[in-house]
C-alpha cells in the first residue's frame, strides 16, 4: 500500500476503471473511490465500457459512469477485476491499451490474480475478502473518517457480493465493518427501498416471466438448471429488465439445484452466461469457458454454437460438482 499510496499522492487526475460486467461491488467501490479520492482533492472520473446495467440504477451516482474514457489522467485505478478477459472491450482500444502501458496502473480486487493483465501495475488484492469494497475499507478507510456517500458506495459494495450479508464467506468482521459505515452514514433501509422501487416490474415483464419459468431445464438429475433468452427477447424485454436476472434466483432456489445458469445468444454468436450457485463452484464453472467471478456468482462469454455449447456446460458443471464433493 505504501508505493500505492504514493501513486495516488503525486496524481491530481485520477480515472477510475471497471471491467464490462458491472456489478454491484464493482460500482459500488468506484463510486466510493470517487468520493474518497475527491474529498482528498483529486480530479476523478469513472469509466466502464458498456451501459450500466438498470437493475443496478438504484445506485446513486451510476450517471457519473461514463464510456468515454478520460485520456488526461494521471492515474488509472482499476476496480474488481484483475482479467484481460473482463476489460477485453477496453483493451481492444488502442488508445486505452497504450494508456494502462505509459501510465500508473492500481488495481483494487479481491478475485485470484493469474498471469496478470499484460501491463505493469499495483495489485491491491485480498483472496479472503469478501469484495472490492472490503479491499477498500481495510486499504483505505478503516480507522479514517469518509463522507457518508462513500460510506453508502462501500455498504453497496459489500453487501452486493455477500447477498447480503449471507455467503458462506462471511464473518463478524464483515458485520463490524458495515456498522462502522452506518455510523459514518449508510443508511440500509434506504438503500433497500431504492432497490425494490426500481426492480418493480411492468404486468408484461411478469407475464414474460412466468414464459421463461416454463422453459427451464434440469440436467444432473436436477442439480444443474439452465435457461436459454434468445436475441429477439433481449431486444424486446432486456430495456425492461435483464431476461436472466428474472428467473436465475428462484431457478436456484429450486429443491435439489446446487447450479443455476442463464445463457444469452446474439446475431455474431456470442453467447454470455450468468452463473449462481448454492455451493461455492461458480467461479470454477466459469473458468472451464475463459470468465470468472465469484465463489457463488460468475460469468463468462464465448463464441460458439449453443447446441455444441449445451452438453460441454453440462459436462463441465459435472466434473467441477464431482471434484467439489470429493475435495
Amino acid at each position: 500500500m505504501d508505493k500505492v499510496k504514493q501513486i495516488i499522492d503525486e496524481t491530481s487526475k485520477i480515472v477510475i476503471v471497471q471491467a464490462e460486467n458491472p456489478d454491484g461491488d464493482s460500482i459500488g467501490s468506484a463510486l466510493a473511490l470517487e468520493e474518497i479520492l475527491g474529498d482528498a482533492g483529486k480530479d476523478v472520473s469513472l469509466y466502464c465500457p458498456v451501459q450500466i446495467p438498470k437493475y443496478l440504477r438504484y445506485i446513486a451516482g451510476w450517471d457519473r459512469i461514463s464510456d468515454e474514457f478520460d485520456f488526461s489522467a494521471d492515474v488509472a485505478i482499476i476496480v474488481d477485476t484483475a482479467s484481460t478477459v473482463l476489460l477485453k472491450k477496453a483493451l481492444e482500444q488502442p488508445e486505452i491499451k497504450n494508456f494502462f502501458e505509459t501510465h500508473p496502473v492500481v488495481v483494487f480486487d479481491h478475485h485470484k490474480v493469474a498471469d496478470g493483465l499484460g501491463f505493469k501495475a499495483e495489485y491491491v488484492t485480498d483472496e479472503k475478502a469478501t469484495s472490492t469494497g472490503e479491499v477498500i475499507y481495510d486499504s483505505l478507510v478503516a480507522g479514517n473518517k469518509i463522507n457518508a456517500s462513500a460510506a453508502t458506495n462501500l455498504f453497496i459494495s459489500i453487501n452486493s457480493d455477500t447477498l447480503g450479508l449471507t455467503t458462506e464467506n462471511v464473518t463478524a468482521k464483515q458485520y463490524e465493518i458495515c456498522a462502522e459505515l452506518c455510523k459514518l452514514g449508510a443508511a440500509p433501509s434506504e438503500i433497500e427501498n431504492a432497490r425494490r422501487e426500481l426492480i418493480k416490474k411492468q404486468p408484461e415483464i411478469l407475464e414474460y416471466k412466468g414464459r421463461l419459468l416454463e422453459r427451464i431445464e434440469y440436467h444432473l438429475d436436477g442439480r444443474l438448471a439452465t435457461i436459454h433468452v434468445p436475441f429477439e427477447e433481449i431486444e424486446e424485454y432486456s430495456d425492461k429488465y435483464n431476461p436472466t436476472m428474472l428467473v436465475l434466483d428462484e431457478m436456484r432456489l429450486v429443491i435439489g439445484v446446487e447450479v443455476a445458469i442463464g445463457v444469452k445468444t446474439y446475431p455474431d454468436g456470442k453467447l454470455t452466461a450468468k452463473i449462481r450457485s448454492n455451493i461455492p463452484i461458480a467461479e470454477q464453472i466459469a473458468g472451464f469457458f475463459g470468465g470468472g467471478g465469484h465463489e457463488y456468482a460468475s460469468g463468462f462469454r464465448i463464441y460458439e454454437d449453443l447446441d455444441e455449447f449445451m452438453p460441454e456446460l453440462v459436462q463441465a458443471v459435472d466434473k467441477v460438482l464431482e471434484s467439489y464433493e470429493t475435495a
